[in-house]
């Protein structure tokens, strides 16, 4: 099957900018050529799917670094079917799986598991992230090695901070000699201690326990400090504190090898924009201040945030309906990230280009991906509608996961055709 996509314009940083016609084959970009240079087919003959991409931005394919697919083991939250086909409905042609499934991906039956699944799943890309400790315990390093011949293409213990700094140091030098990178879940379970949202104004008057930002900060620090020790390259997940991104912009300038992401609720929300109990709007770290959502945003626009991910969390309603300090951690976001994350383009805080390069392009050098749009490159593609107007309604997502805080909010831009692997995974009604 030949796919062929005319007159689109093509965003992909450091490669092309402009309007070219696509050709795809066999699951490999064929031809980028000047329009009206590929040979003329009828309309979707019985070899060749031709779309009209006038009007539309045709990027290399996004990749959501962060991803909790819950499966195995919590597949009433999501299925790594469910996930997958979310992530192509969100214009990602590939995700992250977080390790914190049950049991964890500590092994490399488990990595395995989630590979086989995923081939069977017929829709975005895994790349499976295996776990730095045995059960998520942070005593025991795990055989990464095993893993990595198995799958994997990084290591975390996110949801669980890795606290004792020793085993911390030990992971850094084992994945350096892999050249696989460390994502750290950066937080002081203790300086948190048992907070649900920020610690601030808005958690005061509802009388909810905060979580201070330093709780996120002085783990940063640390990481900081050991990455620069041992060399290792670091990733630092879901940014949210005006405080870790000053560190990570100045060790960035010592010339540490680290690069960090954030995601859409920390540069769109604020713990002021929380109402009252709504626990839909509990993650994990929590919305924060003001200052911190424009520090944020100062963060991407400079380079100190490499790239955007959306920590994507689903939950059982049963799991968020109830007291606020009580109610699970985490909101979904692969249906909305894009449209979302547009938004700092419609605001003038990113270009277009400066997008793609963190949803697409940052991601892929973290994982060590060539994803330019060129012949001979897998086939993986995201055509983007930046008209499109919608508005966000749970009830119709693909994940199974209902638990947003961006229910009702108006976005424009959207996927209009995520192809894997030259294959049409998702196309917009």
């Amino acid at each position: 099957m030949q796919i062929q996509i005319k007159g689109v314009r093509v965003v992909d940083p450091g490669n092309i900018e402009g309007i070219r016609d696509i050709s795809i084959r066999d699951g490999l970009f064929e031809a980028v050529s000047e329009p009206g240079q590929m040979p003329a087919v009828a309309n979707d003959s019985d070899d060749v799917k031709v779309v009209d991409g006038q009007g539309l931005i045709a990027v290399p394919g996004l990749i959501d670094v962060h991803v909790h697919l819950r499966e195995p083991g919590q597949e009433y939250k999501e299925t790594i079917e469910t996930g997958l086909k979310a992530a192509a409905a969100g214009g990602f042609t590939a995700v992250c799986s977080m390790p914190n499934t049950r049991p964890v991906n500590d092994n490399a039956q488990i990595t395995s598991f989630i590979l086989s699944q995923a081939q069977k799943a017929n829709a975005a890309r895994v790349y499976p992230v295996g776990a730095i400790s045995r059960n998520l315990e942070g005593q025991k390093l795990n055989d990464i090695a095993d893993m990595k011949k198995a799958g994997i293409w990084a290591v975390t213990d996110d949801g669980m901070p890795v606290t004792d700094s020793q085993l911390m140091r030990r992971t850094l030098e084992y994945c350096k000699s892999l050249d696989i990178p460390v994502l750290v879940h950066a937080e002081d379970k203790r300086l948190a201690d048992g907070g649900s949202m920020n610690e601030g104004l808005p958690a005061t008057v509802m009388g909810i326990k905060g979580i201070p930002n330093a709780a996120e900060s002085v783990m940063v620090m640390r990481d900081i400090a050991l990455a620069e020790l041992t060399g290792a390259r670091v990733h630092f997940c879901h940014m949210s504190t005006a405080q870790s991104i000053e560190a990570i912009r100045a060790a960035k300038a010592k010339g540490v090898r680290v690069t960090c992401e954030t995601a859409p609720h920390y540069f769109s929300l604020t713990d002021a924009d929380v109402p009252p109990y709504d626990t839909h709007f509990k993650m994990n770290p929590p919305l924060r201040s003001e200052k911190d959502r424009q520090a944020i945003i100062e963060g991407l626009c400079d380079g100190t945030i490499d790239m955007i991910a959306t920590d994507h969390a689903p939950h059982a309603e049963d799991e968020k309906q109830v007291e606020f300090d009580r109610a699970a951690f985490g909101i979904v976001g692969l249906e909305t990230a894009l449209a979302l994350s547009l938004d700092l383009v419609v605001r003038g805080h990113l270009t277009l280009v400066q997008l793609v390069e963190k949803m697409a392009k940052a991601p892929a050098d973290l994982l060590g991906i060539n994803n330019n749009i060129m012949p001979g490159n897998p086939a993986d593609l995201t055509l983007i509608d930046l008209d499109a107007g919608w508005t966000v309604n749970p009830d119709a997502f693909v994940s199974k996961g209902r638990n947003t805080p961006f229910a009702g909010r108006r976005l424009k831009g959207a996927a209009a055709l995520t192809i894997v692997g030259g294959r049409i995974v998702y196309t917009r009604d």
